[in-house]
């Protein structure tokens, strides 16, 4: 059996990526993705049963990709804002280099595709910042609140962000960057 080609799957995946975000989750299909691929639609097939195998395929893949970005340089045993300040960046920087993946991630999560245990298994993924959040809540550096809402407020800033500078051809410069944490550090601070 010949192996398969790493190099279409990656056009695979870009394809649908792209069609994701031209067009919605339930709006492609594996026909429309070959054709974007530059395939025939049975070439897709060789590497994919059916648009949920592929599509739970690449989600897995993109979760894999921003959790090791997320922890990027990240050491638990720096001090918490500095600790705080390298995950946001991380988030940011690959929010922005990776918005079709963000945009995917986004509609995947919430769609029939995934499985509860996939969305699970995914939170456990961001074990670690959810452990730094509960170490500045015990360290009375930050809101007492629950740290799931810490985190999707500090990540759903980060979405926000990116998507309203990304339709509006915005340039994020470092100093922007940094204007932006402070006003999430501003937000979460005691």
């Amino acid at each position: 059996m010949k192996p398969k080609d790493e190099g279409k799957i990656a056009e695979i995946y870009a394809a649908t990526l792209a069609l994701v975000k031209e067009q919605g989750l339930a709006g492609i299909t594996m026909s429309m993705i070959a054709k974007k691929a530059g395939f025939a639609t049975g070439t897709v097939y060789i590497y994919f049963a059916n648009k949920e195998e592929l599509l739970v395929k690449l989600f897995d893949k993109c979760i894999d990709d921003y959790t090791n970005n997320y922890f990027a340089g990240y050491n638990p045993a720096d001090p918490f804002k500095v600790a705080f300040h390298t995950i946001w960046m991380n988030m940011l920087r690959y929010s922005i280099e990776h918005f079709d993946e963000q945009v995917f991630i986004e509609q995947c999560f919430h769609s029939p595709f995934i499985s509860d245990e996939t969305r699970k298994e995914t939170k456990d993924r961001l074990m670690p910042w959810r452990e730094l959040i509960e170490r500045g809540k015990k360290e009375k550096l930050i809101k007492q609140h629950d740290a799931s809402w810490i985190m999707l407020f500090v990540r759903g800033g980060v979405k926000d962000l990116v998507k309203h500078c990304t339709y509006h051809q915005l340039k994020i410069t470092t100093e922007f960057k940094e204007a932006m944490f402070e006003m999430c550090w501003d937000g979460i601070k005691d």
